[in-house]
This record gives C-alpha cells, structure tokens and sequence, in this order.
C-alpha cells in the first residue's frame, strides 16, 4: 500500500524474527506447530473496514479503504485476516491483523520492475482474477501486531497449492523493523524481471519442489530410510484396503464413536482411496468419489498418533492434485464448521446458497473449491497406453505397456495366404 509493503508493528511483548534474533525463512517454519495458537481468513468488508484504520494509524500511508475493499472483492485471495485461536470465533471471526497481497499477473509484474504501478489505487488490469495463476505476489502490506507476525508463514502454507505454489514473493520496505522482518524471513535485496534490474524490491524465491517424476498422490515406495517421511499412494491392492479400514475404524469408529453401518457406508468399493504413510507406517487416508462435473473428498482421518505431522495437508493436496490429473476442475465436500479453517488453506469456502445438515451426531456445510486446468489430465486423445496405466500412476509406463514388447500372436484378422 502505497510505498510500505511488509512492516512488522511490535508491541513490547513481540519475540519475532525482527526484534534483530536469528530468523528463520519462511519455508522452513513449521505452519502445523503454528497454526495450533494461530489462524487466518478472508476478511469481510466490516474487518477490512476495521483493519485499515488501524493499521494505518499505526504504519501511515496505506491505501484507502473503500481501494482495498475493491481489490479483495475482485479477489478474496487478496487478503488474509490473522487471529489467535484462544479468542478467535469462527461464528463471528475478527482479525487481529492482517497481510495483503496484489496477485500480479505477467503486465503488472513488469510495472512493479519498473516502478510505475501505483500501489495506492492499483490497476485491475495488473491483476489476476480468482483461480488465475499470478506471475508474482506483492505483499502489499502486512500489519502483525504482538506475537502475530508467524502468521505469515500460514498464509505462505496457504499459497503452497495452485494456483499460487512456486509463485514468488516481492516487498519493499521502509522501516527498520519492516527491513529486519523481512530479511530475516528469507527475502533477498535486488531482483531481475524479464531483464529489468529492480534494486527497490526484496524477492523471495519459493522452494521448488524436488525433481522428480512421481506426483505428490504416488509418492510411496516402501523402505524409506527416514522414519519422518510423509508420502502418500493409491489403494490399489486388498491390504491396502485393510489399512485404510484400520485406520477409520480407529478414528471414526474408535475415537468419535461412530456406527460402523454409518462409517461404512457402501461406498468404499465405488470409490479410490489415498493411503498416507509415515515413514513406513500407514498413518491416514482420505477418499475421493468421482461424479459428471465434479469430484468429492471425504472421510479425510489420521491416526491420533500422527496428528503432531503434516500428513493431513499431504493427503488434502494429493487427493487435490488427482482430481486435477483427471480433468476435474472442481471439488466438493461436507466439512465440520469447526473445521472450515483447515478447508479455507485449500481454497475451499462454503457452497453459495449450500445447506447446513447433520449427520453421525455432527453439522456439516457444505464446501466447494474451483481448480485450475492440469496442464495434462487423462482424457480422451491422451495416449492409450495413459489411459490403461495403474490408477494414479499416469507417469510410468505400465505392465500392459510392457506387454507391448511382444510381437502380436492373436491378431483380430486372420491374413490367409493365397
């Protein structure tokens, strides 16, 4: 907003990275331990109206409110609200502070380079719509007051699934306490954009994932070495199938005391199930029904013993991206209201003009998020020999393939000699 773009506001309570201690980059703090005492929203137009003042009085210069109401409103993703959870109501959330972000696209990245976007009254032009890929994301202004400032690192989990994973972050500072959050969160001075220096800006590079061909879904071998390991495969064989009733007749039937009519509930054998493991232990699963335009994800659970890991966002993103593979563009589902700040990281928000309705002792809403296009999911016109691979395992040829090698000794026509 304006010429600040990532001040940390300190109270005299604050142990942050900005206080001058040894920080940590933003990647590498650990958003599960975080989000145990913090948590974040999308703001609605009377917290907007509220933040604003307040941040301005205390950081000076920001937009006007009624622009970053037009920005979040063409946008939702444009701004996330902060809150400690031991005073957060979901029914009626205030923010305690807040981050926002203009999500660029290709244009407004060039004229952030080159200084001439105005931050004060951004161009729609410059960017993106809801599920648009951005080409960078400007914080263009973070007020974390007190012990809230680890927030950020939640909104960064966030952005981890598309349309925003491996999106860069850009910033500008001009407060001491702004210029020390910032470094110590990992951001670097001096940026190059299509050619153009742009000494003004701080970037942060997001980790790209390592090289390999195996999506996050397929992602199990079996005999990882590293007992902390979280992978995630396909139930495709019967015990398989074994531990994925183990593991919800231990949570849901277990735990919650749930009948076992109603935890399984004759759907089992009609859908695919995703397997979660820890090391070498099967620790979670989550299901996945598909129907005409859309996909469902249910029966998410992991063990009690396994919940100290990030295996339930592992399993959320790999059943995400295996919808996406192929071809869906949209997911529902049935989430606890308790839980719908788990849902939102994933860009999930409640289905407009959706129902309120209970079921095995518990309320549900109904949720929805819309996907961006797989840049290659199977479909009709894919390779023949993609589509008859192992379910989920699209990126490796398959035995049928292998098959293939041998000559062909059951022809469809018989050729008879003359």
């Amino acid at each position: 907003m304006t010429e600040h773009s990532l001040a940390l506001l300190r109270t005299s309570q604050t142990g942050s990275a900005a206080d001058g201690k040894k920080g940590h980059p933003l990647e590498q703090i650990d958003a599960s331990r975080l989000a145990r005492r913090l948590t974040i929203f999308r703001p609605d137009a009377a917290t907007i109206d509220r933040l604003i003042p307040e941040a301005d009085a205390r950081i000076g210069g920001l937009a006007k409110t009624s622009v970053v109401r037009r920005v979040v409103a063409d946008n939702p993703d444009s701004m996330w609200a902060f809150a400690r959870k031991a005073t957060f109501d979901p029914a009626n959330p205030k923010g305690e502070g807040f981050i926002a972000l203009l999500l660029l696209n290709k244009e407004g990245l060039k004229h952030l380079a080159a200084r001439t976007l105005d931050a004060s009254n951004p161009d729609p032009a410059f960017l993106v719509k809801p599920g648009e890929r951005p080409a960078a994301a400007y914080a263009w202004a973070t007020y974390a007051p007190g012990t809230l400032a680890p927030a950020v690192a939640l909104v960064l989990e966030r952005m981890s699934s598309p349309p925003y994973d491996n999106v860069p972050l850009f910033t500008r500072t001009t407060t001491s306490d702004g210029l020390r959050f910032t470094e110590a969160l990992g951001f670097r001075k001096g940026a190059k954009i299509d050619g153009v220096e742009a000494p003004h800006l701080y970037v942060y590079e997001r980790a790209k994932p390592k090289v390999s061909n195996a999506p996050l879904y397929d992602s199990y071998r079996g005999g990882t070495a590293d007992r902390r390991a979280l992978s995630v495969t396909v139930a495709r064989e019967f015990n398989d199938w074994l531990r994925v009733a183990a593991i919800r007749s231990a949570v849901y039937i277990g735990e919650q005391e749930c009948p076992y009519e109603e935890e399984f509930d004759g759907n089992d054998f009609t859908a695919v199930h995703l397997l979660g493991y820890v090391g070498n232990e099967s620790a979670g699963c989550i299901r996945i029904r598909h129907f005409a335009d859309f996909a469902k994800i249910e029966r998410l659970a992991v063990r009690k013993e396994f919940r100290n890991t990030r295996l339930s966002f592992q399993l959320v993103k790999a059943a995400i991206e295996f919808c996406r593979a192929k071809g869906y563009r949209r997911i529902y589902g049935h989430a606890q209201r308790r839980l719908m700040h788990f849902w939102s990281r994933f860009g999930f928000v409640p289905l407009p003009g959706g129902k309120e309705f209970v079921f095995s002792d518990f309320d549900y809403v109904e949720i929805v998020v819309e996907l961006e296009a797989h840049p290659d999911p199977v479909r009709i016109g894919s390779d023949p020999y993609v589509v008859i691979r192992p379910e989920g395992r699209w990126h490796e040829p398959g035995i049928l393939e292998k098959s293939a090698e041998r000559p062909v000794s059951r022809p469809s026509v018989q050729v008879t000699a003359p």
